[in-house]
């Protein structure tokens, strides 16, 4: 006559030889790389590469925020050089990246965060997110995004669009810095 082991048996036994592998690999593990935190601010992110004239960082530090574009804590964006700073009521700029303009640029001047969208269609057709609106030229509407692929492909031609496209995670930072009533002085 054979012994029979109850259920309960092999379920403490399964379960302790789980246990004893989870442990193993994880004693594995702690013997390999860490990763380590890095500061994250200032910033100087490069846009995604998606196959668009998308501008590119001249040096590997961050750019100047512009002396004439005001004090207090404000978003900044360049025309000419297509790039954004946000800046702290300290005028410390804590990021900085480039920027994909749109057909229709907003005219130099100050400006002010007067709504924000989640998410939408843009006038171009790509799905975009973190749409902050400061203004408005020649019937368009002139907002930051991001498009929520990541990518930005130039808009189709003959196609008039005021979106200032950036990186999902610029895109991001920029939602959380500029809330309705956020200065945005546009600068040369």
């Amino acid at each position: 006559m054979s012994a029979r082991l109850p259920s309960w048996a092999w379920v403490t036994g399964l379960t302790a030889g789980a246990i004893v592998a989870v442990v193993f690999l994880a004693v594995q593990a702690d013997g390999g790389p860490h990763p380590k935190a890095t500061a994250a601010h200032p910033s100087a992110s490069k846009p995604a590469a998606t196959g668009s004239a998308a501008p590119k960082d001249k040096d590997a530090g961050p750019a100047a925020v512009p002396a004439d574009s005001g004090t207090g804590r404000r978003i900044v964006y360049s025309l000419a050089q297509h790039r954004v700073w946000l800046v702290d009521a300290s005028d410390t700029p804590r990021r900085t990246f480039t920027v994909w303009a749109g057909t229709v640029s907003p005219d130099p001047g100050s400006y002010s965060v007067y709504t924000r969208r989640d998410a939408t269609t843009g006038s171009d057709g790509v799905k975009i997110e973190h749409i902050i609106y400061f203004t408005a030229k020649s019937g368009i509407n002139i907002a930051f995004s991001n498009a929520v692929d990541g990518s930005s492909p130039p808009p189709a031609s003959g196609t008039r669009t005021g979106g200032i496209r950036m990186p999902k995670a610029d895109g991001a930072a920029l939602w959380a810095f500029g809330t309705e009533g956020t200065k945005v002085r546009v600068v040369k």
